[in-house]
């Protein structure tokens, strides 16, 4: 199965406290993913890939990169992040934020040996935009391929089984998993996708691509 584009969005507003808040999220982060999984004793792992983070304090784009990796059965190919601040009023001090990380090239393999498909994502992009007001995320996905059965809109937090031609589940993979701090400040983290082994596929622990997260500007 392939699937050209497929996109979304996901806001949270601000709402007034009795006391001071304490943000949950930080002020503007992005990350093209990470990994942490293991087989037969044998571990694996990805740092955080093409990290950037805002400075509040400063108008501006920090930028991270990372070049394409492979570690058996899983590739990713060259990673991008910004993260910008704008001043839209200086006579106020008033900011906007936007963060972004961006990834190519993903191709899971390592399923094969379980008679699982071969999981291919050509891109992802996922961004976290933060006013006075509140923030958004926004978030898209193109040229899958392997993914049978993803609908044709993912809703936040879907759990799509990854399964052997005998139909055991060997992974499951979490869509547009999104955490807003308990009470709501406005904040807003989103991770695109988080893909965790089931034990029947031979590996432990999980693979993640896109993560963003912001909070309203002061």
């Amino acid at each position: 199965m392939r699937k050209s584009l497929i996109a979304g969005a996901v806001v949270a507003l601000t709402f007034a406290t009795a006391g001071p808040a304490l943000a949950a999220n930080p002020p503007g982060h992005a990350s093209a993913g990470s990994a942490d999984f293991a087989k037969d004793g044998q571990t694996y792992q990805v740092e955080p890939l093409a990290v950037c983070d805002v400075n509040p304090e400063q108008a501006g784009t920090v930028t991270g990169a990372s070049p394409a990796l492979t570690r058996p059965g899983l590739k990713i190919g060259a990673t991008t992040s910004t993260c910008e601040t704008t001043v839209v009023n200086e006579a106020e001090s008033v900011t906007t934020t936007r963060s972004t990380a961006r990834g190519s090239g993903f191709e899971l393999s390592a399923l094969m040996a379980q008679r699982g498909p071969r999981l291919k994502i050509g891109e992802w992009a996922v961004t976290c935009s933060a006013e006075q007001a509140g923030t958004q995320a926004g978030w898209e996905l193109k040229g899958l391929s392997g993914w049978g059965g993803l609908p044709a809109q993912i809703p936040p937090g879907y759990v799509h089984e990854v399964k052997s031609s005998a139909g055991t589940v060997l992974a499951r993979a979490t869509f547009v998993e999104t955490a807003y701090p308990v009470p709501n400040d406005g904040s807003l983290a989103m991770t695109l996708l988080r893909l965790t082994f089931d034990p029947a596929s031979g590996y432990t622990g999980s693979i993640t691509l896109g993560t963003a997260a912001c909070s309203p500007t002061p």
